[in-house]
């Protein structure tokens, strides 16, 4: 017979939880106070007379920056899986002559401080003609994507049963054939959790857009934020409003997708 859970530990997790959404809760709340009320001794725990200017300018002005860091994240899904998808079907079900150590320089790339990759990239960009351009972020943020999607991907996809790859052999598909069309369709749950993850961490990004693509013409949301800091005033409620509209579409993707995240994360885990 199993017993009740303690009340200590509901409580624990209550607080723990709440203490972690703290900071979303305060986003929300600056981004609803007056300019006015920003200094006020002690801080408004609630916003007692809300406004929603902040969220005006962000309709004034934000949407088309919006409209950039979807077309990025778009842009870097795609690259992403046409890259990585492949590569982790060669490394996991073709015995790859050195997939070892390509393996091991994956993870090494996933370590590389993403100031020093944007440094490079920017010597690089500037002789292609690549710099201040949608197209030169999304290779850019690619780069952090694709050794994560690998990766996750060889996982799967060794757990694939070579009974199901030998059955398509023998009805005469080749290696394209078998990939596309009975390696891609089981791995769906891995290849939804790589594009989400690639898809969030290009919406995230700030530190190649601020390098590759501060004077563009199209900039992504990161950007486009600091139009309300200046040198001696700074939009609080207008900055906190932007992050509250920037974070919308990132809970929906991870309340939408939650399912096939968990189980593309633990796919690989555990073979019969």
């Amino acid at each position: 017979m199993t017993g009740h859970r303690p009340w200590w530990k509901t409580a624990l997790g209550v607080f723990f939880t709440a203490l972690m959404l703290f900071p979303v809760y305060w986003m929300v709340n600056v981004s609803l106070t007056k300019t006015s009320d920003m200094r006020s001794d002690p801080p408004h725990w609630f916003p007692w007379n809300p406004t929603l200017e902040g969220y005006r300018n962000v309709l004034d002005h934000q949407l088309p920056h919006l409209g950039t860091s979807m077309l990025i994240g778009l842009g870097t899904v795609v690259l992403t899986l046409v890259v990585a998808a492949p590569a982790a079907y060669s490394l996991a079900q073709l015995n790859l002559r050195g997939g070892k150590t390509l393996n091991f320089v994956l993870l090494v790339a996933q370590m590389i401080p993403g100031v020093i990759m944007a440094m490079g990239f920017y010597a690089i960009y500037i002789k292609l003609g690549l710099l201040n351009t949608v197209w030169g972020l999304i290779v850019a943020d690619s780069t952090v994507a694709v050794p994560f999607a690998v990766l996750l991907l060889t996982t799967f996809m060794q757990g694939i049963p070579r009974e199901l790859i030998q059955a398509a052999t023998v009805d005469g598909a080749g290696t394209w054939r078998t990939f596309w069309s009975v390696v891609l369709p089981v791995s769906r749950n891995s290849m939804i959790t790589a594009s989400l993850f690639a898809f969030l961490w290009s919406w995230s990004d700030f530190i190649f857009a601020s390098t590759l693509n501060r004077n563009g013409d199209l900039i992504p949301i990161t950007l486009g934020i600091y139009k309300y800091i200046g040198n001696n005033t700074t939009q609080w409620n207008s900055i906190m409003a932007t992050a509250v509209v920037a974070s919308i579409p990132a809970a929906v993707l991870l309340v939408v997708a939650q399912r096939y995240v968990a189980a593309g994360v633990t796919a690989g885990a555990v073979k019969d």
